[in-house]
């Protein structure tokens, strides 16, 4: 591109209306250059590449929405803790006729009673609340897993973002490039008398159009790293540009297939151990019909015959069943909520794939079109046409319209191979595992990591 520029400067091709033109704006060409993936592949020492497995990795060690669950899951040990205990051991101590009147005094009436007390839990009272922090357990492990999927998805659509603005910055340099050849053409014919000066100056505003999209294109770049960077609370990119290739797709996989494994996903795993929360949190309200035994023991000292007595009682709640009833009706409302949210989700979910299904094959099939058949025929017509230019036969206008006519079907292809890799991670996320030989198969890095608490 520079060496088109400069040889064309060098030898006087350009007129000086052009000259004074681009060297307005080669200070805006050099700060693109120089921050663009272009210049960096020519000085591999500063090239820092970064790759999806980095990033999810980076994301695992950093986000506060995962570590949160170590604090939950110590909360559940806690409590774990405190319902594995029996029923605590009370000691009691009373004073009878230690006052009154008449001849009641402490010295010869009063009466001393030390006990002991505690409870006879029925039911299995303790087992049920054993069971229920059990199965908040798995339920937390579920809604840890959601998290993860939720957070290597969105990691992986960013990192997406990163390629499409890498390869659309690349555009824009070869769309310059193009520009600059435009213009030493227009130049040529000016000079020869064919083309009037209007043209020279379209050309230069064609330039000066396609260092401005080249502009916008490197702010946007910077942006989706930054976007990426912050996934891992970090808001300057330590990264130059990254690694993949935006124009490889997965191998389709029958939408009847993918639909079975979506009721393997952890959103729909997570009902059912949510629906064995609420059993058990059924059967805990259930043992609350059987009524506790409160029982005590004790000795009793009369004062007034310094002799002494054993006493013993016990006591229970009467028509526990029945004052039951109403806390057992809301817990089975409880659980069979659950049971219709699923069917629910599962109808939620089916729409979600069948709409990723759709979009990512006409995606691929767009791409796939223009890069096979849209973008040969043009880029053949661009280089006829521009032979025919010089010679001569076509008009500016004719050539500057099949350059576009290119550069819009490459950047259609990007927009669209960006869509089918967005899509396919969608997919991905619904069916909890990677496409068969996806580069950005999010779920086979979540599933090689452990999680410690």
């Amino acid at each position: 591109m520079f060496y088109n520029f400069h040889a064309s400067l060098k030898s006087g091709a350009l007129s000086p209306l052009s000259k004074k033109y681009i060297f307005s704006s080669t200070l805006l060409m050099l700060s693109l250059w120089t921050y663009s993936p272009l210049s960096v592949a020519k000085n591999k020492t500063e090239e820092k590449t970064l790759t999806l497995s980095s990033a999810i990795k980076r994301v695992l060690k950093e986000s506060p929405s995962l570590k949160v669950f170590k604090f939950r899951q110590a909360a559940l040990e806690g409590q774990q803790q405190s319902q594995s205990l029996k029923p605590a051991y009370e000691i009691g101590f009373e004073v009878d006729n230690f006052a009154g009147t008449g001849n009641m005094t402490l010295k010869d009436n009063a009466e001393f009673t030390l006990s002991l007390s505690s409870i006879f839990e029925l039911g299995d009272k303790r087992n049920a609340r054993l069971k229920v922090i059990t199965t908040r357990k798995s339920h937390l492990d579920a809604q840890r897993e959601i998290q993860a999927l939720n957070l290597f998805g969105e990691v992986t659509r960013r990192y997406i973002d990163v390629l499409s603005a890498q390869e659309r910055l690349s555009l824009a340099f070869e769309a310059i490039q193009l520009a600059e050849e435009t213009l030493i053409e227009v130049e040529k014919r000016s000079k020869a008398g064919i083309s009037p000066e209007a043209e020279i100056k379209r050309a230069l505003a064609a330039l000066g159009n396609a260092r401005l999209t080249a502009s916008s294109e490197q702010q946007q770049f910077n942006y989706s790293k930054v976007a990426l960077a912050m996934m891992w609370n970090k808001t300057t990119p330590e990264f130059t540009r990254v690694e993949g290739n935006l124009f490889l797709f997965s191998a389709d996989i029958p939408f009847k297939k993918l639909y079975d494994k979506v009721k393997q996903n952890p959103e729909i795993l997570m009902y059912t151990s949510e629906k064995r929360l609420r059993e058990a949190q059924l059967r805990l309200t259930r043992t609350e019909s059987n009524a506790n035994i409160k029982w005590s023991i004790g000795i009793k000292q009369f004062q007034d015959t310094n002799n002494t007595a054993l006493n013993a009682g016990f006591s229970m709640p009467l028509f526990a069943a029945k004052r039951n009833t109403g806390a057992i009706i809301s817990a089975k409302a409880a659980r069979d909520e659950v049971i219709a949210k699923k069917e629910t989700t599962l109808l939620k979910l089916h729409s979600q794939l069948y709409r990723a299904y759709a979009n990512r094959k006409q995606a691929i099939f767009t791409t796939q079109s223009l890069r096979n058949s849209i973008i040969p025929t043009l880029t053949e017509a661009l280089s006829e046409t521009q032979s025919a230019y010089q010679k001569g036969r076509y008009s500016y206008l004719d050539y500057l319209t099949v350059r576009q006519e290119l550069l819009f079907a490459r950047r259609a292809m990007i927009e669209s191979a960006t869509y089918a890799l967005n899509y396919g991670t969608e997919i991905e996320q619904l069916i909890a595992e990677p496409l068969p030989a996806s580069q950005f198969g999010l779920t086979n890095k979540f599933q090689e990591q452990s999680y410690e608490y």
